[in-house]
């Protein structure tokens, strides 16, 4: 493997969350290990300034360089993270600081390849780096950035998105699923499984992979809609049909089909659904439960229609969900599965309730 020396940049400011600025480093640490230096990656972290950076943790970082000293240099990669605030009733949003903005900007006119961790997305997109493209963000935030920025097509679902040379990323731990795809597209699958191996991570979670928990998304703002998500879980192997959620809230089903749609962003159908995944889903995992039974205690009747629900919502089926993230599922001494990284499992238009646009 021939040595090119690729310049990663980090972009550092005030607030920003501390492991959207750790994690990609890590990652490329250790594929230069792996390949005794043949990767060729230099890391930076970058600043308006030399002065240390307090991120969201409190813990300060320094940076290496300024904005304006890597003016003569041509970056490979340039890696935004993101940071957020959060109000009295604990709501989340993305702020973003005109002068990174511009920088970014400044500073993707030269590189080959721009990608965003988390709400780092929302900088992009001030930049107008993601005009015309999907892009990802935390969910957290994602209904912010569809309406501050209708140009982009916001999907809430994928772990990461690659669109051309512009990548972006959900979560904030997913940056390493995001670093392991970087590195992957570099220097091949093997040398990203040895990395994923010394981190200790499955290789890979497929870029399509949903970053939702339905039990765990955004807190609804009434107590009727807590009490039918708590119903609805509670209650997966039944039917749930509209008139059944309806007669529960004791509304009619037209006015059940507008609080889900005003509180949730969905139908009640496809929030049905989306829950009944995330059941089999911890069933696939941490279960021998045949397809049969999980298809009849998650509430889908019939495997053929745990099948297509799966295909809508993953991407995938639930035999390949199970074959990739069983706990336990790995033969001794094989800290990773066999997979593929960086796969770009893109979901079919119009399938599924989480596209924003």
């Amino acid at each position: 493997m021939n040595s090119v020396r690729r310049l990663i940049v980090v972009v550092l400011f005030e607030g920003v969350d501390l492991l959207d600025v750790t994690g990609p480093p890590e990652v490329f640490s250790l594929a230069r290990r792996e390949t005794e230096d043949a990767a060729g990656y230099e890391v930076v972290l970058a600043a308006g300034s030399l002065d240390p950076v307090t991120t969201a943790a409190g813990v300060r970082v320094l940076p290496d360089v300024t904005f304006a000293e890597l003016a003569g240099r041509r970056p490979d990669t340039l890696i935004v993270p993101g940071a957020v605030e959060v109000d009295g009733l604990r709501r989340v949003r993305a702020r973003t600081d005109p002068v990174v903005v511009e920088w970014v900007k400044r500073l993707a006119a030269r590189t080959r390849r721009v990608t965003s961790v988390c709400v780092g997305a929302h900088v992009l997109a001030a930049a107008g780096l993601l005009d015309g493209k999907r892009a990802t963000t935390h969910w957290s935030t994602a209904r912010q950035l569809a309406d501050e920025h209708p140009e982009v097509e916001v999907d809430a679902d994928p772990i990461f998105v690659r669109e051309g040379d512009v990548w972006t990323g959900a979560g904030i731990s997913s940056c390493l699923d995001l670093s392991l795809a970087l590195v992957a597209d570099d220097l091949g699958e093997e040398v990203a499984l040895r990395v994923a191996r010394q981190l200790v991570m499955y290789l890979k979670r497929p870029g399509g992979q949903s970053q939702f928990s339905v039990p765990l998304e955004q807190i609804a703002t009434t107590r009727r809609v807590e009490d039918l998500r708590h119903h609805i879980l509670r209650n997966i192997a039944e039917p749930l049909t509209v008139a059944d959620l309806a007669a529960h809230a004791h509304v009619s089903a037209r006015q059940l089909t507008r609080i889900f749609k005003t509180e949730l962003g969905t139908t009640p159908y496809a929030y049905v659904e989306s829950a009944r995944v995330e059941v089999a889903r911890q069933q696939l995992e941490s279960t021998d439960a045949t397809l049969e039974r999980v298809a009849s205690t998650c509430g889908f009747g019939t495997v053929d229609t745990l099948v297509r629900a799966f295909r809508r919502r993953l991407d995938t089926t639930p035999t390949e969900y199970r074959r990739r993230f069983r706990t336990g599922a790995s033969a001794p001494g094989q800290a990773v599965p066999p997979g593929s990284v960086g796969a770009r499992r893109r979901r079919p238009r119009g399938s599924g309730d989480r596209r924003l646009r």
